[in-house]
């Protein structure tokens, strides 16, 4: 039975459920602001490094890296992989102090070119873009820290009242609102952006009805939803990264990239994606053991272009709105 079946034949047992599993958030919640953040990280670092390789996303991990590094060796990839955990522990425990660290500045470099500047200095527009790397929730803290508004795009949890909780800790980030994925979000999105507003998303996630773009050498699922909003808007995308130092310490790198407008509207977008995804696979390459190797990216040989025709009209649906 199909988990919405479920939830219509038992609605009150859901709702118990729901609120059983969003109060238990709360309290893990209130027991890791307890701890120095620092702590906190370290432990659960250590503490996913040493047990999340018998999850079996670690053998995917492992496969996924191996496409990326065909020539690396086992014990390689196997260190990256652990080191991946390790990072993604971090980033769970740093998760529950994220509002404070947004102020804690000494903790932070940034690195930003001429476009980003103008951004952050509240004379354009932009699009925000980032990817699964380090403490990848982090990467606005620049633009924060200056006071500048931002709508941000997430997958909301299925569990209503552990969303808020997580909500709750994010609202200093995204002043502009936090976008749950949906039809509607796509119309807030294009007017905040056409309005003179920023919006920031994540770039690297899997979309099999998107583009297909080389990614490490091989062809790798994109969305193409950035690139089209940025075009229909005109806005530049200022691409993120966030670099874990040592600790809880981070360097935040900013690169604007550009998207062509010619007659071909499907073929600037794609060309824009590819670019997008030029950079994150130089930037993983720099920092292999940061970057989230579980994504299942790559697309299985021989899907390439039987799809084109769905993918362009689907992103023609998104412009127009």
């Amino acid at each position: 039975m199909s988990r919405k079946k479920k939830q219509r034949k038992h609605p009150k047992l859901t709702a118990v459920q729901n609120r059983v599993e969003g109060f238990a958030l709360t309290v893990a919640i209130w027991l890791f602001r307890l701890i120095p953040v620092d702590v906190a990280s370290y432990v659960m670092g250590a503490f996913w490094r040493r047990l999340a390789p018998f999850n079996p996303r670690h053998k995917r991990a492992l496969r996924h890296l191996k496409k990326a590094f065909p020539g690396m060796r086992r014990a390689e990839r196997e260190l990256i992989v652990r080191g991946m955990w390790e990072n993604l522990g971090r980033v769970a425990a740093e998760t529950f102090h994220i509002d404070r660290l947004l102020k804690q500045d000494y903790r932070f470099e940034a690195v930003a070119d001429e476009i980003t500047e103008q951004v952050l200095n509240g004379e354009r527009a932009c699009l925000f873009v980032s990817f699964h790397s380090a403490n990848w929730e982090l990467c606005v803290q620049p633009a924060v820290r200056r006071g500048i508004e931002i709508t941000g795009v997430y997958q909301a949890l299925r569990n209503p009242e552990a969303d808020k909780a997580l909500q709750a800790l994010r609202k200093d980030l995204y002043k502009g609102g936090l976008l749950s994925k949906s039809h509607q979000t796509a119309r807030k999105i294009l007017a905040t952006l056409k309005s003179g507003g920023i919006v920031a998303m994540m770039g690297d996630l899997r979309e099999t009805r998107g583009v297909q773009v080389p990614f490490f050498d091989q062809m790798a699922y994109a969305t193409p939803v950035p690139a089209s909003l940025a075009r229909s808007c005109n806005v530049p995308i200022v691409l993120g990264r966030v670099v874990r130092k040592k600790g809880v310490h981070f360097r935040i790198e900013a690169q604007a990239v550009e998207v062509p407008v010619t007659d071909d509207r499907q073929a600037d977008i794609e060309v824009a994606t590819a670019r997008i995804h030029a950079i994150f696979e130089s930037w993983i390459r720099e920092h292999p053991e940061q970057w989230m190797w579980i994504h299942k990216k790559w697309a299985p040989p021989g899907k390439t272009s039987a799809q084109k025709q769905a993918r362009r009209a689907a992103a023609a649906r998104l412009e127009g709105d």
